[in-house]
């Protein structure tokens, strides 16, 4: 079997070095102003580094210039395309076929990868984009598993596919929605979705026979998220999307807290590594334990496994699991104190868990003693600053 990618989200380079801590091959990141992700862009300067970085331990970086852009917008990225091309990134995520024009000149030296945004749910679309200066397509979400490998099987033979495995779910078409900017202002297509299928809302029915009389219908006291949509998690499907062929797997999520992504990674990478060693003895039970502790919705398999599935429309909203939260994380480890950065309150005698890279089982304490890092006093409990 071949190498298969792990694909992580970067919404800045601390969570660069989290994802690649925690088993990530490659990480893509937003640009400072051109992505789908305005609120998880990484400034030019933490970008470089991030892929120094990423570079020195054999890592990749792909950065996202995925909008549609208005032609306002190009010298933007023709500036953009140019300081990538010199940075030496990895590959450029674009969904715009202008954009990718532009690219092909400004960027010779980096790969290009077509955005989920640009629905390319055919080989014969597939295969258009390779035909173009291509190297990979990121699928659509709404492929099922046989649709992939056709994909797979009817396309060029060096040009790769990438899919998305976990995370969340868009109300529109791969992502392609109009409801933030109608309802906001706030256009999900350049970058600014205001994330709006996620809002709870109130329906209300018209008497038929008394107009104007408008009688309330809701799920419970908070409205109904008739919106909203599950997680995608495909850690069941692993085997399976392995012997496929595909060359990438990709978790969403530039906008989540380091716990999540290193939980999710973590889970993902572990789940890989132990298929690709003894096949037969997988079983996806253990790694999503770990998952149920940092998901925020209910889980599903979207389309992967029946283009006709209607389970994956998320009524209750978030769903946090409450017997688990980010307790901090290490930023300088020693046998005698570490030095924790705080990310809830904690107390003396409550239990933690340790996650470590690339192993599914988790290190179990109880917090013994605190300290003041900067008084060195000894304390009860400890707040987030």
């Amino acid at each position: 079997m071949k190498k298969i990618e792990l694909l992580a989200p970067a919404g800045s380079f601390e969570k660069a070095k989290i994802a690649f801590l925690y088993g990530a091959d490659a990480v893509y990141c937003g640009t400072a102003s051109l992505s789908l992700r305005s609120r998880a862009e990484v400034e030019d300067n933490d970008l470089e580094n991030t892929i120094i970085y990423a570079h020195s331990i054999g890592k990749k970086v792909y950065a996202a210039i995925n909008i549609y852009a208005f032609d306002e917008s190009y010298e933007e990225i023709k500036k953009q395309a140019r300081m990538l091309n010199n940075i030496k990134v990895d590959g450029i995520i674009l969904s715009d076929g202008g954009v990718l024009e532009i690219v092909k000149q400004e960027a010779p030296d980096v790969d290009i990868h077509i955005s989920t945004q640009a629905n390319v749910v055919s080989s014969h679309s597939a295969s258009f984009w390779a035909h173009n200066g291509a190297k990979r397509v990121i699928l659509a979400r709404e492929l099922n598993k046989e649709q992939i490998k056709d994909i797979i099987q009817n396309t060029p033979k060096d040009f790769e596919t990438e899919m998305f495995i976990h995370g969340a779910l868009c109300f529109g078409y791969s992502g392609r929605c109009f409801l933030s900017d109608f309802l906001a202002s706030r256009s999900a297509n350049l970058g600014d979705c205001a994330q709006s299928c996620r809002w709870a809302y109130n329906l209300y029915a018209e008497e038929k026979n008394n107009p104007g009389n408008m009688m309330p219908i809701e799920y419970d006291e908070k409205g109904t998220y008739i919106f909203s949509s599950k997680d995608l998690c495909l850690l069941k499907e692993i085997p399976e999307i392995i012997e496929m062929g595909v060359d990438s797997l990709k978790i969403e999520g530039r906008l989540k807290t380091e716990y999540y992504l290193a939980s999710v990674v973590n889970a993902y990478r572990t789940a890989i590594d132990d298929y690709m060693a003894s096949p037969k003895e997988y079983d996806y039970t253990k790694y999503l334990n770990e998952i149920e502790k940092v998901k925020t919705r209910s889980l599903t398999t979207f389309y992967f496994n029946d283009r006709n599935n209607k389970d994956f429309q998320e009524f209750e909203g978030k769903q946090y699991n409450p017997n688990y939260e980010f307790g901090g994380k290490v930023v300088e480890f020693n046998e005698d104190k570490s030095i924790i950065e705080i990310k809830n309150k904690l107390f003396v005698g409550d239990e933690l868990e340790i996650i470590i890279p690339n192993k599914i089982e988790v290190y179990k304490f109880k917090i013994e003693k605190l300290w003041d890092a900067e008084t060195d006093e000894e304390i009860e409990s400890v707040s987030p600053r």
